[in-house]
């Protein structure tokens, strides 16, 4: 029977949701045709074609291409079939409604819609079509796995998301939104199968439901996983490592012949293992194993070493332009900085080894924890306005630049050694503020303090809240009004929590009318507190009393209920208190292993963990030695790096993960799965790493399956 063609949006009105539409030509000519719409907003002037069955996100080479209407309407003639690609392009608009005046499009999108179901094309037939093409083309398979996770009906997936009533508008348009954002980073890319991949790893990421971050301290990647089969580790010791050993120099760049003594000994005070600076001396100039039974020198992992000098400057002079033959030189700790342990003696490997380990992470930000703790939450360093006519003037650096006043190097001091082999080396100037930028900023790099109490400067004699620190110190740093993560969730009503251990009780000894009867707490780093440092958590302010509560938590009251209960926000940081964060001169490395792996025990108990994607990983290396060499990016870093293990049900199980990250991949992680805004940092870190011929830093998807692994 023949019928004459309806006009195409009453044809498209009378479909069956998600089917692709066939209708046949006029009484003289019938032509198969395949209509449809794109549909998130109406995208009108975008293109579309059959999508190459070969080729992913490529038109098929038989078929032609037509362009959409302003309703998103498309109709491709000759053609009763096949999967459709749509390349959303900037000469296109997009309508929120039909025949609104729409707005033109700014960012390349394409969507994809799979074969039999083209009848509304979208973010979400996008996600479909990569799950299909992750489970060998099920469309049934990936239909219903992504409808129990969103909790939606299987027939809206491939529906006018503006027409879908109910609860389930709410939720596909959420989800959309995440894979519009995915979509438009990988459309970026110039090559159809980086875009493919970059949809699928982005799909993947789009899993999870909670992303918690573990921030543990001060240990390189070889320092505890150099000998981690399949990775990147130990030079001359583990057959997996890349790149050699380049022997440790002295103050003249010459060879040294053995490595310093560890200059005080090498262990903490207070211990029943006493390892002598005598004891330590004359070690050959390579890494050695720590643990070693065999050895003169045997650290158990139970045994708190001496502390190492962390930096800022001194971080860049030890990676020496990535040849990392200055750690010894430019440690106060002298051959300590080249030890080693056996991991596989750690809880945590062999977590590492049931998920995945990622030997290709370095450290956001150069030298210590202050630093990279703020790197790690706004992808920028803190800012000291007019620090040249304040109190903190006298901790402006002076330090060596080039014609192009880029750092060289720290000067050393006039009772500076000859040779690093007769003692620590020592400057005349390594403070913590920068000298000025072009624009006369001032940057805080090495430890200051924050101006709200829990600080470890008292508030001043007339303040009577004790709710902040005296600003009258130099080492008080101003409230902080840069962006950070905490903004841009919330901004984009997305919870979130940083949850640190002793926090409860460190703010009560803080703030008491009695605080010099307590000694500040042993197990609490104020420069670990990050948001604490930012204008919107003043304490003495409703709006900030407002946000700490909401965001600032205590890991033994709230953290550990939050994960039993199911309660965890989207987002949630976790910090351990000093004694189980694995920093030296105060923790061991068996107390945080056996911490930490205790915490994820608890979070695969969790009724969220089936959605749940965790990064454990660590501020910075503490000033010991690793031979990676770090890509070059911006003045900020990135530094040495560290270890980080990827634990998830979604997560590609036993692999050893070699993609290039940052400690801000954790940001680009949060950024891509909830949409948000790009902090500004981030762009630049990406764009130097670019102009330097490196690639951009990833943000952990491509650890992630489609499908859940266990």
């Amino acid at each position: 029977m023949k019928m004459a063609l309806r006009p195409l949006p009453m044809l498209l009105a009378t479909a069956g949701i998600g089917a692709g539409l066939i209708a046949c030509g006029s009484s003289s000519d019938s032509v198969p045709t395949l209509t449809g719409q794109v549909v998130g907003s109406y995208y009108e002037n975008a293109v579309v074609c059959l999508e190459s069955t070969s080729a992913k996100l490529t038109c098929d080479s038989n078929s032609g291409t037509v362009r959409t209407g302003a309703d998103g309407s498309y109709k491709i003639t000759n053609a009763s079939s096949g999967p459709v690609l749509v390349t959303i392009g900037t000469d296109a608009i997009r309508h929120d409604a039909v025949g609104d005046a729409g707005t033109k499009v700014t960012q390349k999108l394409v969507f994809r819609a799979p074969n039999g179901h083209t009848g509304f094309v979208s973010a979400i037939t996008t996600e479909l079509a990569a799950l299909m093409d992750a489970n060998g083309g099920d469309f049934a398979k990936a239909s219903s796995q992504l409808a129990t996770r969103l909790g939606v009906s299987e027939a809206n997936l491939v529906a006018d998301v503006s027409k879908v009533s109910g609860d389930d508008q709410a939720k596909l348009k959420a989800e959309a939104d995440v894979m519009t954002g995915i979509i438009g980073t990988a459309a970026a890319q110039s090559a159809a199968s980086d875009q493919a991949a970059t949809i699928a790893a982005g799909a993947a990421l789009a899993n999870i439901k909670n992303i918690v971050v573990i921030y543990a301290e001060n240990r390189g990647f070889d320092n505890l996983y150099g000998l981690f089969p399949g990775a990147n580790g130990v030079p001359g010791v583990n057959p997996t490592s890349t790149g050699g050993y380049v022997a440790q120099k002295d103050l003249d760049n010459s060879t040294l012949p053995v490595l310093p003594p560890t200059w005080g000994g090498m262990t903490a005070a207070g211990q029943s293992l006493v390892i002598t600076q005598a004891q330590s001396a004359n070690l050959p100039n390579k890494p050695f194993q720590l643990d070693d039974v065999n050895s003169p020198i045997a650290l158990p992992q139970n045994i708190i070493t001496r502390d190492l000098v962390h930096r800022f400057y001194n971080n860049q002079m030890q990676i020496n332009g990535g040849k990392n033959d200055k750690f010894a030189l430019y440690s106060d700790a002298g051959g300590l900085s080249m030890g080693y342990y056996d991991g596989s003696k750690m809880k945590m490997w062999d977590i590492a080894k049931q998920y995945a380990l990622a030997d290709n992470l370095f450290i956001g930000a150069f030298g210590g924890s202050f630093l990279t703790h703020q790197y790690l939450i706004c992808a920028c360093a803190p800012q000291y306005p007019n620090a040249d006519k304040s109190v903190a003037a006298g901790s402006i650096s002076k330090i060596d630049v080039d014609a192009n006043g880029n750092f060289v190097r720290l000067t050393p001091s006039t009772t500076a050694p000859t040779s690093v082999l007769n003692g620590a080396m020592s400057y005349a100037n390594d403070s913590t503020l920068t000298p000025a930028d072009s624009t006369g900023m001032f940057y805080a790099v090495n430890t200051m303090q924050p101006a709200y109490q829990p600080s470890s400067n008292a508030p001043a004699a007339s303040d009577s809240t004790h709710l902040y620190a005296d600003a009258g110190k130099a080492t008080t740093l101003p409230p902080q009004t840069q962006k950070n993560i905490g903004d841009l969730l919330s901004a984009k009503n997305v919870n979130w929590a940083w949850y640190a251990g002793a926090w409860n009780d460190t703010v009560a000894n803080a703030t008491s009318a009695n605080r010099a009867a307590f000694a500040n707490p042993p197990n609490f780093q104020f420069h670990h507190q990050p948001f604490n440092y930012f204008a919107n958590m003043d304490p003495g302010t409703d709006a900030g009393k407002a946000n700490r509560a909401a965001h600032l938590k205590d890991y033994a009251t709230q953290f550990v209920a939050d994960v039993a209960n199911g309660t965890l926000p989207p987002v949630a940081f976790y910090k351990p208190q000093g004694n189980l964060n694995q920093h030296a001169g105060y923790a061991s490395v068996a107390d945080g292993d056996a911490h930490i792996a205790d915490v994820i025990a608890q979070l695969k108990k969790s009724p969220q963990w089936k959605n749940m994607l965790v990064i454990v990983t660590y501020d910075e290396n503490g000033g010991f030695y690793d031979h990676a060499a770090p890509p070059k990016g911006d003045r900020w870093g990135p530094g040495t790096r560290v270890p980080a293990i990827i634990v998830s049900p979604y997560v590609k199980k036993g692999t050893v993960d070699h993609t290039q990250y940052d400690s801000a991949s954790i940001l680009r992680a949060i950024t891509h799965r909830f949409n948000l805004p790009v902090l500004d940092g981030l762009n630049t870190r990406d764009k130097a790493l670019v102009a330097s011929g490196s690639r951009p830093m990833g943000d952990f998807s491509s650890a992630l399956a489609l499908t859940p692994q266990e």
